[in-house]
């Protein structure tokens, strides 16, 4: 793991999550995660998350940002960090039901982050019916990536139900804090930095003419892409409407073994057959609002990691903003998914990666001025309707504390305009869809939860029926194949006398 220093200073991506931060658009993540009971107490609970923290330095650090906009901000160690301002704790009155959970998980997810403190919460909630328990975790985009980082959730959990022993104390003091000079004199290096940086590129180019042409061309050509996605805005439909800071959460639970069935029967991949629920549930959605969707194609924001081999375990996100079709046209459930298939082929092969990761390293040595509008080119809400993002999680059971994870739902966050955005998770062979949207946009949320449900029985009764029918062609062909087999032993007792 990559050491995180204190007066780091932030990637151009992870700058762009605070540039894009509004006062009804917040820009954490998180997840519910629901556990066996008995849940436990408060305090050992923060003592477990201090003992961990040491894997997770960041987490003890808050923002600094330099005067004079010389720069990104930077994380320096928070000499005030206090671990009970982090972690929260609470109880669901009688009698604890999903209902109450789903309420909680939208006022802690309505509530901005505090930007002088590290941008973190986690909170123990005792009372959920069924004697188990629920957590939930907060964290500024800025703070973790979604799709490769580091961050408290991977290292608060075991592999075994008991979990190994950890120092109480780990040593941590905070380093002193910078004053305004120093941060300016910081930014002023990073200025300086920029044209060693562009040089040292410039002299590898020279040293390797004809594979530099070539990474030339392809940058072009990725950053061309992205320009005329720019120039094609996603088409106006209900979701794309002014947003409040008030948040709805609700979660639907599959099993990974159906989306593997659809997959195997009817081709593409696991991560397609969930587009194709997603563009099913959304075309239901928008008839109900009234919308034609005759040739109505929706666009999601998909994140990816652009993160290298060599690059895991260094810090900052490493993301880029791939944009693909939700077909919400197609009524049939079969041909919706093929056509999810192609998009997606066609998506891995374009260059949309390449460019967004282009611009994302030239912002490394842009002013703030330059680098929220770069940061407007790579994730303008005027490009997709809505995040759809998926992540396979561990197939086998993680514990905390001694109890054993039940389900996850993951948590994802709405950008400006944007009132519904869907977080997919696979853990130990079940399937979550965590739904965030806007408070009084979508009063209908739960019934978008049953669409989704609605759409993979859909899509899975179409996988189970071609499959049988697969089955019944297959034995009508080997009947007739052992018949042909059996002919001329059968011909010859009956010539027998």
């Amino acid at each position: 793991m990559a050491k995180q220093g204190h007066k780091d200073r932030l990637s151009a991506i992870d700058a762009s999550f605070l540039h894009q931060e509004k006062q009804s658009s917040h820009m954490h993540v998180g997840a519910l995660v629901i556990f066996e009971g008995p849940a436990p107490s408060h305090d050992e609970f923060s003592t477990h998350i201090q003992s961990r923290l040491r894997l997770v330095p960041r987490y003890r650090q808050r923002l600094a940002v330099p005067r004079f906009e010389m720069g990104r901000p930077f994380w320096v160690d928070d000499p005030s960090f206090n671990i009970d301002y982090h972690v929260r704790h609470t109880a669901l009155p009688r009698p604890g039901s999903d209902d109450q959970l789903r309420q909680l998980a939208g006022r802690i997810f309505s509530q901005r982050l505090d930007r002088s403190k590290p941008l973190w919460e986690v909170w123990l909630i005792q009372g959920f019916e069924g004697g188990k328990f629920a957590v939930i975790s907060k964290t500024h985009h800025a703070l973790v990536d979604g799709v490769a980082g580091v961050d408290i959730a991977t290292v608060l959990f075991d592999l075994q139900p008991v979990p190994p022993e950890a120092p109480e104390d780990d040593g941590w003091t905070a380093e002193p804090e910078p004053s305004d000079v120093e941060l300016v004199a910081e930014g002023i290096k990073g200025l300086v930095r920029t044209p060693l940086s562009l040089a040292g590129r410039t002299l590898g180019a020279i040293s390797s003419p004809s594979r530099s042409i070539e990474h030339v061309r392809e940058a072009a050509e990725g950053i061309g892409e992205v320009v005329w996605a720019g120039m094609n805005p996603a088409p106006d439909v209900p979701l794309n409407v002014p947003i409040g800071p008030h948040r709805r959460v609700r979660w639907v639970q599959s099993r990974l073994s159906d989306f593997k069935e659809i997959k195997d029967a009817l081709g593409g991949t696991v991560n397609d057959a969930v587009l194709a629920v997603v563009a099913g549930a959304l075309g239901r959605w928008l008839r109900t609002r009234g919308v034609r969707t005759e040739g109505l194609e929706l666009r999601a924001l998909v994140p990816v990691s652009i993160r290298s081999q060599d690059e895991r375990g260094t810090l900052g996100n490493r993301i880029a903003a791939m944009r693909g079709a939700l077909p919400v046209y197609v009524d049939d459930p079969v041909e919706r998914l093929r056509q999810v298939q192609e998009s997606m082929g066609n998506l891995k092969q374009s260059k949309q990666a390449l460019g967004a990761e282009v611009i994302a390293g030239l912002t490394d040595f842009a002013p703030p001025t330059l680098l929220a509008q770069a940061s407007r080119l790579n994730f303008s809400t005027r490009l997709f309707n809505l995040i759809v993002t998926n992540v396979p999680g561990p197939q086998f059971p993680l514990y905390l504390l001694g109890r054993e994870m039940q389900e996850i739902v993951p948590i994802a966050f709405l950008p400006e305009n944007h009132a519904l955005a869907i977080a997919i998770m696979s853990y130990n062979g079940k399937v979550d869809f965590g739904l965030l949207a806007d408070y009084d946009a979508m009063a209908d949320l739960e019934d978008f939860g049953t669409m989704l449900e609605d759409a993979l029985a859909e899509l899975l009764k179409e996988a189970r029926a071609r499959t049988k029918a697969t089955a019944s062609s297959n034995g009508v062909k080997k009947k007739s194949q052992q018949g042909a087999r059996r002919a001329p032993s059968g011909q010859s007792r009956q010539a027998s006398p």
